[in-house]
């Protein structure tokens, strides 16, 4: 009995010294840390957020200290801990480094952009001032006839509007017969030196630049304030030049400009300024050749073709590039697919988008239909991943297309969304063309969620086209894309549509059934 006792007592002790040997291997889960939402005293705009990178970028109003900014709040993934504290007031003047611990560390930076309006103008200038921020210089030019000692500023601004001093001031500022005057800038607790140059021009109009897409050129000139500034073009090939209409401009004044259109695709033309004096004698400008870009039709846009894999149905057939795609993947794990095709159509087939709960035995979450201009990526638990756009160079005017939509009270919420229970459900569909280096990442995942932002300063055109209206019959819409530069070239194109504009948040009305068909793209004919 007391070997027997003996044996098991070194036998113990025996595995607690190999237990000791032992390596603790069980990985700690791992969970990012980041920042879900941030705000900050004197935001201009919505922060950009970007989880992949780990970077967030505060666009602060033009009078707000950099060096001072006070993050007045940001939320962070459940349990995770910020060093040094995220909130409270940090020098963004530079980026701002920090540490997100949750299990594994990560590292965030926070970086503050301040669009800061700057602006100088002289009596007798021709076209606007180039304004070289980085560089700290500014090169405007006058007529001829205007004398380099008696320079008359009409407007003086390089730094924040109403709390910027300049030395020497503006009613000291008038003699520029060397070409150039040195002015120290302050505001804030920043110091700046800029070099202002007034230089005479023999040229009372220019052609400034020449921004041509495909059925339509944005033209810029410069020139006198009180001359009657026009344009003219003509085709590379014809003699006579053609005065763009009255109705096509869009400014006038020392700085304008004009929307040409009606224009031929890869068709070569020339444009000038011109200058039209009180005795009717034409002052010409210099001359720009150009060529205008080509059409190209959207893939698949008439949603005829599909094939189904499995219980996912796809926008595209077997044998064919995918250019759309949809949740399905996504829904079908627990369903079937709710975007699905129907012969209910203008023409030949469309795309039905239905909003349902998938789930079994009422666990799951609500599915808003969806078609989209990309691909899915995964499933993310019973989330979601894609990617949304394709490749596209060129620069459409408008997305037309078909709509029907039924809908009722929304029945489905997240969390942060009950306050919209009862409320109307929301179809949506939009359009956006960007220059980013690859397509968009969407997640669902509450926990690191990502949605389309709107703001997100890669968009060169969007708009979006929205109503809580049902109708019983096809109705014909237009978005006309709203473009926040002419002259950047996109490297995406985004489309969706969805019969719950709130999807992404599992929001939505189990009602509600948006159909759609012939979708394409306008140039300006």
């Amino acid at each position: 009995m007391k070997k027997n006792l003996l044996n098991i007592v070194c036998l113990i002790m025996a595995v607690c010294a190999l237990s000791g040997c032992i390596e603790n291997d069980i990985p700690y889960p791992r969970i990012p840390a980041q920042i879900l939402s941030i705000e900050a005293e004197g935001m201009s705009q919505a922060p950009i957020i970007d989880n992949a990178t780990q970077t967030v970028i505060l666009t602060m109003n033009e009078t707000i200290n950099l060096k001072r900014v006070n993050i007045t709040n940001a939320t962070l993934t459940e349990n995770a801990v910020a060093t040094p504290a995220i909130v409270g007031i940090h020098d963004l003047s530079t980026t701002a480094e920090f540490t997100l611990s949750l299990y594994q560390e990560y590292k965030w930076k926070i970086t503050a952009i301040q669009n800061i309006t700057r602006n100088i103008a002289v009596e007798g200038q021709v076209g606007n001032a180039i304004i070289d921020a980085e560089n700290k210089r500014a090169r405007l030019y006058v007529n001829e006839n205007v004398d380099l000692t008696q320079i008359q500023f009409t407007t003086l601004q390089l730094g924040p509007e109403g709390i910027t001093t300049y030395t020497p001031g503006v009613e000291e500022l008038h003699d520029f017969s060397q070409g150039m005057r040195e002015v120290e800038v302050r505001y804030h607790s920043i110091t700046e030196t800029w070099r202002i140059y007034v230089i005479h021009t023999t040229s009372n109009v220019t052609l400034s630049s020449v921004d041509a897409w495909t059925r339509v050129a944005w033209l810029y000139g410069a020139g006198l304030d009180e001359n009657n500034n026009q344009f003219e073009y003509r085709e590379a090939t014809a003699a006579d030049w053609i005065a763009v209409p009255e109705e096509y401009m869009l400014s006038q004044g020392g700085s304008f400009s004009a929307r040409l259109i009606h224009l031929k695709p890869n068709t070569e033309y020339v444009a000038r300024a011109v200058i039209v004096g009180e005795n009717g004698v034409e002052e010409t400008s210099n001359e720009i050749t150009f060529t205008t870009e080509g059409e190209t039709a959207l893939p698949n846009g008439g949603f005829d073709e599909w094939w189904k894999d499995g219980s996912v149905w796809n926008p595209w057939s077997e044998s064919s590039s995918q250019w759309w795609d949809t949740g399905n993947k996504g829904a079908a794990t627990l369903g079937e697919s709710n975007t699905v095709p129907t012969d209910d159509a203008v023409k030949g087939k469309a795309a039905m988008l239905q909003t349902r709960f998938v789930g079994v035995a009422g666990i799951g979450k609500l599915a808003a239909g969806n078609i989209f201009v990309g691909r899915f990526g995964k499933v993310d638990g019973t989330n979601g991943i894609i990617h949304l756009g394709q490749p596209f160079n060129h620069r459409p005017t408008r997305l037309k297309g078909y709509y029907k939509y039924s809908n009722g009270p929304i029945d489905y919420a997240d969390s942060e969304m009950n306050d919209l229970i009862g409320q109307p459900d929301c179809m949506s569909i939009y359009i956006a063309l960007g220059d980013w280096d690859e397509s968009v990442e969407i997640r669902t995942n509450p926990k690191n969620r990502k949605v389309f932002d709107v703001n997100d300063p890669h968009i060169i055109a969007y708009n979006i086209f929205e109503t809580t209206e049902p109708t019983s019959e096809y109705t014909p819409f237009e978005i006309e894309l709203e473009y926040r530069s002419t002259s950047r070239v996109p490297n995406y194109l985004i489309i969706i549509a969805s019969g719950s504009k709130l999807g992404d948040y599992f929001t939505g009305s189990t009602q509600s059934t948006l159909y759609v068909d012939e979708f394409s793209l306008e140039w300006d004919y």
